[in-house]
């Protein structure tokens, strides 16, 4: 029985871990708009730099050409 004593600040330290985790991907999405990509790379940024430069070529010549 005298591991029920630990049960409670076992569960308010996980809650706590949990919470932290929910607050900072919420901050982060309300940021930028998106989750959090995990585990980004030099490549991963460049190619979503490349990306973002493709969509706003397309986009400036579609709305050239309407």
């Amino acid at each position: 029985m005298i591991w029920l004593e630990a049960i409670l600040p076992l569960g308010i330290i996980a809650g706590m871990l949990c919470a932290a985790g929910n607050i900072q991907y919420h901050i982060h999405k309300a940021a930028h708009g998106r989750p959090k990509h995990i585990g980004n790379d030099m490549w991963d940024v460049a190619m979503e730099r490349r990306d973002k430069k493709i969509i706003e070529i397309l986009s400036s010549s579609s709305s050239s050409s309407s």
